[in-house]
């Protein structure tokens, strides 16, 4: 008989920590109030996602929206175009949809979910016109980095969901993520970058006041945006 491995050593290794956080009033009225009109339950199998948003638009997936700002100030300006929102934490996703309620915003829907299992499980391919994966969690410890969101195993799955002209669009702040990135993404043969290495800042970022902390840190921020070909 062939013994299984230890339970922990089957477990997927996470691009996140599901951190306890504190809530506000506010965030836990939205989060209990709004999850149902804004938000997507767990279910098995691809989303139709034109029936999700109840018309056809381009699609939008952003991964790890945060606190929700640059989300809904994106997708306010942007109305002809649906975004799908994906995070895990609670409080941001709160925040994201009192947010959601304030502009009301008819085209922002919620997954709280992890990332890879709703590209894998949720998402079909060829179904997203675009990917915002704006600061990810940069696992600054060289022996956290493998827990880092983009590799290139999580590259491929991510272009496997594009069309054909649809773009990846990512930045952090931390130097040697940005590379990775650089790396994961130029290796991918269905991607294409659009500049010779970082990409200018485009206007359509808002700014955040996590960017603006890091800035005044002396962090420049670094742009990439590839394109599926």
């Amino acid at each position: 008989m062939v013994e299984k491995p230890p339970e922990h050593a089957r477990r997927a290794v996470r691009s996140y920590v599901l951190r306890q956080g504190r809530i506000s009033n506010a965030q836990r009225r939205a989060y209990a109030d709004l999850l149902p009109v804004y938000g997507i339950p767990p279910a098995a199998g691809p989303l139709d996602l034109d029936r999700v948003f109840g018309r056809p638009a381009p699609k939008i997936l952003e991964i790890g929206f945060g606190m929700g700002e640059t989300t809904a100030a994106i997708a306010a300006q942007h109305p002809e175009r649906d975004y799908l929102g994906v995070d895990v934490h609670t409080p941001g996703v709160g925040s994201l949809l009192k947010r959601l309620a304030e502009l009301d915003l008819k085209n922002v829907r919620v997954i709280q979910q992890d990332a890879v299992e709703v590209l894998r499980e949720r998402i079909a391919p060829a179904a997203l016109d675009g990917v915002h994966i704006f600061f990810p969690d940069p696992w600054p410890k060289k022996r956290h980095h493998k827990r880092r969101l983009l590799q290139p195993a999580f590259v491929a799955l991510l272009a496997s969901r594009l069309r054909q002209g649809a773009y990846v669009h990512a930045c952090t702040d931390w130097e040697d993520y940005a590379r990775q990135m650089l790396e994961a993404l130029s290796a991918e043969a269905t991607l294409e970058n659009t500049a010779a290495g970082y990409a200018a800042r485009p206007d359509t970022r808002p700014q955040t006041k996590f960017e603006r902390r890091g800035l005044e840190l002396g962090h420049p921020v670094r742009d990439l945006l590839f394109r599926k070909t």
